[in-house]
């Protein structure tokens, strides 16, 4: 059974491979916060919640990215291996000089 931490780490390795950094982000205080954040070569920032394929938000999920991309900031949710190997396809666009998708 795949668990979250086990896409997470998935997600560290491959993005750090791309040279970027995949920080975990504890913010004592405010329940809900994306699990990471993503700081890519070039100094684009993406706030990443990661949850396994059948994983739901919750509601302060949901009012943590909202606030955030209110603030103009990317903030996405990946689910499971296949939604880590489709967001490091994203990212590697990214990179590549391509536009990151909200």
């Amino acid at each position: 059974m795949e668990m979250e931490r086990d896409v997470e780490s998935y997600l560290k390795r491959e993005l750090s491979g791309l040279g970027c950094l995949f920080l975990k982000w504890v913010s004592p205080g405010n329940d809900g916060v994306p699990d990471r954040i993503l700081i890519m070569p070039g100094g684009s920032v993406c706030f990443v919640e990661v949850k396994t394929e059948t994983g739901h938000m919750t509601g302060l999920q949901w009012f943590w990215q909202k606030k955030l991309r209110g603030f103009g900031c990317s903030a996405v949710t990946v689910y499971g291996m296949t939604g880590a190997k489709e967001f490091i396809e994203v990212v590697k666009i990214k990179l590549a000089g391509e536009v990151m998708p909200e």
